[in-house]
């Protein structure tokens, strides 16, 4: 009985080490970085951050966009993914991801904004006017700024046409008249601002502060693993930020913060602006 009972502990404990050994790896895709050479260049200096503070090796998976993404992560192909608000919802509807840690970046909110000549005062002026939005399902580029005309009166699709260009064409489009407004956050004013400095923008109207990017898990992730990288964070958060912040591409972070307390419920917001542009099922990305 003596040595059965001791094969069973050995077998036991040889299966706890091999479980252990599995988890010891996380692989991790951002849904807006396309490639690896790509990856490697923006969120190099986080790997080895989160690496060193957490004990737990980041094994980078490329991934070319949020469907290839929720399709790795489908195929059980990567454990973390860092995503915009709106493609949270999805993969949240489509695979029960769950929400592990906020990147909160500051100053992230959507706005409907007019050249400052513009003849438009009020958001009213805009009924049956084009109105430029950007990447479509983009929660601050599109989704917001519909949420915020429609709340202003303007039903989207019938009380203005949306179109969708990019954001310097858009501005190009609104000097020629050929839009009337432009949805777009914060940061994208700034940007243009630079790219027309002849050129000012008004804010016609404003938004609240956005639910923010988010590193979320799959189902299939253990427990423990997820509570080991919740807990990295919040025991870790400014050396994570001076490493995520020392690339020039996510500069957009400087000066924001982690929330490791963040739950599903804080992104039924972004649920109700996807029923503003006449999406009930969440399932399936805007516009694809």
């Amino acid at each position: 009985m003596k040595n059965l009972l001791k094969a069973g502990l050995v077998a036991f404990a040889s299966l706890a080490a091999t479980v252990a050994s599995a988890q010891d790896t996380i692989r991790f895709a951002v849904t807006d970085i396309d490639g690896l050479e790509s990856l490697q260049k923006e969120m190099g200096p986080f790997k080895d951050a989160f690496e060193k503070a957490s004990g737990l090796k980041v094994e980078f998976f490329p991934v070319s966009g949020r469907t290839v993404a929720v399709e790795a992560m489908a195929a059980d192909q990567i454990d973390f993914v860092l995503t915009g608000p709106a493609e949270y919802v999805v993969f949240n509807a489509r695979l029960d991801a769950q929400p592990v840690v906020t990147w909160n970046r500051p100053d992230y909110y959507a706005n409907v904004a007019v050249l400052d000549s513009s003849a438009f005062q009020k958001p009213e002026d805009l009924k049956g006017q084009k109105i430029s939005f950007g990447e479509i399902g983009s929660t601050s580029q599109h989704l917001a700024p519909a949420t915020l005309l429609a709340e202003a009166g303007l039903a989207y699709g019938t009380d203005y046409e949306p179109v969708f260009l990019k954001r310097n064409v858009a501005m190009e489009a609104l000097i020629k008249g050929d839009i009337a407004a432009i949805g777009l956050n914060r940061t994208h004013i700034d940007q243009i601002t630079e790219k027309f400095p002849d050129q000012k923008l008004r804010v016609l109207l404003k938004g609240e502060e956005l639910p923010n990017d988010v590193l979320l898990a799959s189902a299939k992730v253990p427990a423990e693993v997820v509570d080991a990288v919740r807990k990295t964070f919040a025991e870790h958060s400014d050396d994570l930020l001076a490493a995520i912040t020392s690339t020039e591409e996510n500069a957009k972070y400087i000066g924001g913060s982690f929330n490791a307390q963040v739950t599903d419920a804080d992104y039924d917001s972004v649920r109700k602006m996807f029923e503003t542009v006449g999406v009930t099922e969440f399932k399936e990305f805007v516009g694809e």
